[in-house]
């Protein structure tokens, strides 16, 4: 097992280039399941989730190649095999093949996915979208098998708005037969992207970005090629990174806009941030202030930020307060915090930071992917070494993390233990 050695205490200064986006290409792969042409898909991050879905399109017949950061998928020998437990388990967005393999063959068997332990993520909201457009579910033994002779268009409202539960029912719906209209439906730049990817194929979608969203069947898609979004959550990583080491760092390769929350929080916090048309300047001013955070579905503060957030208001002068509203298992990290020297309480779905003149190194573990990369972040404003174990939730989110942050002039070794 691999684990990160990090000597804190450096300011990171210089430029570092963001990827393209982990939860923009994993549906996008899923979609291309959609249509037996040639998809070419540029910007896909090499990571262990893109590797893994990678796994999951060859093994259903799929022809796959990836090349540096282009991978082309083949799907004219795509089969709709059951889809065992080894593979499914490997990550939570595996089961984004549901919706695709059920549009383009009316029968899919998918084992449940896995994932970051985070919290409670169930499949009731595919569920029901998948019941109305006609199609039968069933679960047993673990596995889920849906069928549907012909999916029929409808008008699905979720109860929350689901990215996951919205990626599927888009791509049900592009096959399917009339008219479907999804209702709360999840506003991420993803689901835009996702939108862009399937008309570029040949399918009619509009409304994505909003809470509406209104998809026309169509017969059949063709090939296309496709460049995926920046990634906003491993920009707005790199922007802490930044400001906890009151460093200089312009993040580029962004979409400013899709990181709105995390720029106004930033400069709340007393952080200098300068925009520009594709980049960002992160600029440590010497003062961190305490302030309130409350994760929300997009254009809300993002769940996948909080974490790092919370890293930088650990020294922040004053006491924060953190509420998360979307996953009840998303503070795993604090005892990893407190062995460093933070000052956190719990009390249900509130954290309170109160600041810490400077963290220390410890011995950690990183609970999930994104709590990872908050434990790199405090490691790096910390005292002394650190070293951090079960990198390999890191690895699913962030492609060599180390190398970037050590072009800055950041000190973290790979070793294995």
């Amino acid at each position: 097992m691999e684990k990160f050695v990090i000597v804190g205490g450096n300011r990171l200064k210089g430029s570092i280039k963001a990827n393209g986006s982990k939860n923009a290409s994993l549906p996008i792969l899923a979609a291309t399941l959609l249509t037996g042409g040639v998809c070419t898909i540029h910007q896909v991050p090499r990571l262990k989730d893109v590797f893994v879905m990678q796994e999951l399109l060859a093994y259903l017949g799929a022809k796959v190649t990836f090349e540096g950061n282009t991978m082309t998928v083949d799907g004219s020998k795509v089969q709709p095999q059951e889809i065992s437990e080894d593979i499914m388990r490997k990550m939570r967005a595996s089961n984004l093949v549901l919706g695709p393999l059920l549009g383009r063959f009316g029968h899919v068997k998918i084992s449940h996915p896995g994932g970051c332990n985070i919290g409670s993520r169930p499949m009731n909201l595919h569920f029901k979208g998948l019941n109305a457009l006609k199609a039968n579910i069933t679960e047993k033994f673990g596995y889920i098998s849906a069928d549907a002779s012909q999916l029929t268009g409808t008008v699905v409202h979720f109860d929350v708005p689901s990215v996951g539960a919205t990626e599927n029912m888009m791509m049900a719906g592009v096959l399917a037969e009339g008219t479907t209209v999804l209702r709360n439906a999840a506003k991420e730049p993803e689901i835009v992207d996702l939108q862009n990817f399937l008309n570029a194929l040949g399918a009619k979608i509009v409304g994505a970005g909003t809470d509406v969203i209104r998809i026309e069947g169509v017969k059949e898609l063709g090939s296309v090629t496709h460049t995926v979004i920046p990634d906003r959550i491993e920009a707005g990583t790199h922007m802490i990174a930044a400001a906890i080491t009151q460093g200089d760092v312009t993040v580029t390769n962004i979409i400013p806009e899709h990181l709105d929350p995390v720029i106004y929080k930033l400069k709340e916090v007393g952080v200098q941030v300068d925009v520009g048309d594709d980049w960002v300047r992160v600029q440590g001013t010497g003062q961190l202030k305490a302030v309130d955070i409350k994760t929300m579905p997009y254009p809300g503060f993002p769940t996948d930020m909080q974490s790092q957030m919370m890293a930088l208001l650990s020294i922040a002068d004053g006491t924060s307060v953190i509420t998360e509203t979307i996953f009840e298992n998303r503070f795993k990290h604090v005892p990893e915090f407190r062995r460093m020297g933070a000052d956190i309480y719990l009390e249900g779905h509130t954290a309170v930071v109160k600041g810490v003149k400077r963290l220390t190194g410890a011995c950690v573990e990183a609970t999930d992917l994104r709590a990872g990369a908050a434990l790199i972040l405090a490691a790096l404003a910390g005292e002394n070494g650190t070293v951090l174990s079960n990198i390999s939730h890191i690895d699913r989110g962030y492609e060599r993390i180390e190398i970037k942050y050590n072009s800055l002039g950041a000190r973290i070794i790979r070793v294995n233990s």
